[in-house]
């Protein structure tokens, strides 16, 4: 079989460049037994918020992760507290890279940074590599690991770790939604209909939550490394959301990624190609929450509301993308039709919502 197949880089995007010379002596002064190599940078490619790096020295990789260019949402991308989160998981979760390194010197890069482990293996969007011929149990299998990493995230003691000084799980639904709906004002660039009937709809129906949890919280496929069977989780990224809080809300947000084949074109295309969740094999999200609540135990009966608010905070997300594109905070062409894809995101929250009714 090939070689593994890790994330795609690409030569660092123009406007996004890192000083070589600044990071070297940087990671030379703070890493010990570097190769003498000079360092090489490249980009990940994917992502739309926060900006990735791979970082080689001779035979010796790592990854930076730095907020994106231009003013950020107050406590969004913040990289030492997304630092301190994967030190404190990556003792009972492996599947969580290995921190190296945190800085808030700013001008070394014009942000504080941080450093982990390189992972490699096969990461899964919108098509297998070329050379892999996926079956239908070859998707299934890739579906219930998905469920089983999750469900054992939950499982770990919140208390053995040191989230519980930088988390609050008391009112976190609550919290949520009145947050998410002020982000959403803040960043709002159209009016969209859908939207008012969603903050009314998710204030009236805010659930009571269960036995609190460590919650990922922008778990989806494209953040998992797989291994080169696809048999096993290599790895999970993005934990700047990461927090301890209702898992519901960490399943809700999950299938909300979770594309299905028969779900709305506009939902499966907004974004382009549809994820490979479209394809045979893979679990619906009913099959997906089944498989959840029959691992954890949980009880998933009120699991609509925590979609339907899912859908919600997706739209707010992709739209603060799209109000820094707008705002000329970054010149990134695929932000540019966003705004449809919000709206799409808010007409099929109501949708949703009103599946309860």
């Amino acid at each position: 079989m090939p070689r593994q197949i890790s994330q795609e880089t690409i030569p660092v995007r123009k406007g996004e460049q890192i000083s070589e010379a600044l990071l070297e002596g940087y990671l030379r002064d703070h890493i010990s037994g570097l190769p003498s190599d000079p360092l090489e940078i490249l980009q990940f490619s994917a992502g739309h918020s926060n900006l990735t790096y791979q970082l080689k020295i001779g035979e010796w990789e790592a990854v930076l992760r730095r907020p994106p260019l231009g003013p950020v949402a107050p406590k969004a991308h913040d990289m030492e507290r997304e630092y301190r989160v994967i030190s404190e998981i990556h003792p009972f979760f492996k599947q969580a890279p290995k921190p190296l390194l945190f800085s808030d010197h700013e001008e070394m890069i014009g942000s504080p940074f941080f450093i982990m482990e390189r992972k490699h293996g096969i990461m899964l969007d919108t098509a297998f590599p070329e050379w892999f011929t996926p079956t239908e149990v070859i998707c299934r299998q890739i579906s219930e690991t998905m469920v089983d990493k999750l469900a054992e995230l939950h499982s770990i003691d919140y208390k053995k770790t040191g989230l519980t000084e930088i988390s609050n799980p008391d009112g976190f639904m609550e919290r949520q939604v009145y947050g998410w709906i002020g982000r959403y004002e803040q960043a709002k660039t159209d009016d969209v209909y859908e939207a008012e009937t969603l903050k009314k709809w998710l204030t009236e129906n805010i659930p009571v939550s269960g036995e609190p949890a460590i919650i990922h919280y922008d778990y989806k496929l494209n953040n998992a490394m797989f291994s080169d069977d696809l048999q096993e989780m290599a790895g999970l990224f993005d934990w700047e959301m990461t927090t301890v809080g209702d898992p519901l809300a960490d399943l809700g947000a999950g299938m909300s990624y979770w594309i299905q084949d028969d779900d709305p074109d506009l939902l499966k295309y907004g974004l382009g190609k549809p994820p490979v969740t479209v394809q045979k094999g893979f679990y619906t999200r009913q099959e997906f929450i089944e498989a959840y609540a029959r691992k954890t135990g949980r009880d998933v009966s009120n699991i609509n509301f925590y979609l339907t608010f899912a859908y919600f905070k997706l739209a707010v997300i992709c739209q603060q993308i799209y109000y820094r594109y707008k705002k000329g905070q970054t010149n990134d062409a695929r932000f540019s039709q966003f705004n449809q894809f919000v709206k799409v995101l808010l007409k099929h929250g109501v949708q949703v919502a009103n599946e309860n009714n």
